[in-house]
């Protein structure tokens, strides 16, 4: 690996019937992992968390908590940035991309961008839940970088694999991966250079 080499962490959003978002996610992976990204991919359907009762932070002693939360946390954490991608139910924010959100720490995120990727299969491409994310990332301490990757009608965009299905998939995902990569190139020489504030 270059020691340039950005490690990325995405998140999928959903886990009901049918997804779309796998298939947004699978292509984010594939081209992060083609620009030479170092990647985490984290499906809330494969970790199976339940809803949340007991976020990592509540443990006193870390070594008593769930192991899958203990795994996860020390992906997120060697992370230099972070890819959302996200669907929107009723207008807003997939319940088990929050619920995954919040069970790590804001010192999990804190310091390191994040980029938002939102789809649907109609004509605004989630971005109502990509508004809504923005603040609950900036709480959490990643901000987002100004460009979201919206993809509209994504079914006709995207194939079961991942494979993009016009030439807009990839200049999308290049115009906002070259912000985030821009930020968390800054913050990690910031962070390797000062450290963090307390």
């Amino acid at each position: 690996m270059s020691a340039n080499k950005l490690k990325v962490v995405i998140f999928l959003g959903t886990v009901r019937e049918n997804r779309l978002g796998e298939r947004v996610a699978l292509f984010m992976k594939k081209y992060l992992e083609d620009t030479d990204h170092s990647v985490e991919y984290l499906d809330p359907k494969e970790l199976d968390l339940p809803l949340l009762t007991n976020p990592l932070h509540f443990y006193k002693d870390k070594t008593t908590a769930p192991v899958v939360l203990r795994e996860t946390d020390v992906k997120v954490r060697a992370a230099d940035a972070f890819v959302i991608v996200t669907g929107e139910y009723n207008h807003s924010i997939p319940p088990a991309l929050s619920n995954l959100l919040d069970y790590f720490g804001s010192t999990a995120y804190s310091w390191k961008p994040s980029g938002i990727v939102c789809y649907s299969p109609g004509q605004y491409g989630g971005m109502r839940a990509a508004m809504q994310l923005r603040p609950l990332l900036a709480e959490l301490g990643t901000l987002s970088v100004s460009n979201i990757f919206g993809i509209p009608h994504v079914d006709k965009s995207i194939d079961h694999e991942g494979n993009k299905l016009n030439d807009r998939m990839e200049s999308g995902a290049k115009r906002m991966i070259d912000q985030l990569d821009w930020h968390a190139h800054a913050m990690k020489n910031h962070r390797e250079k000062y450290g963090t504030p307390s």
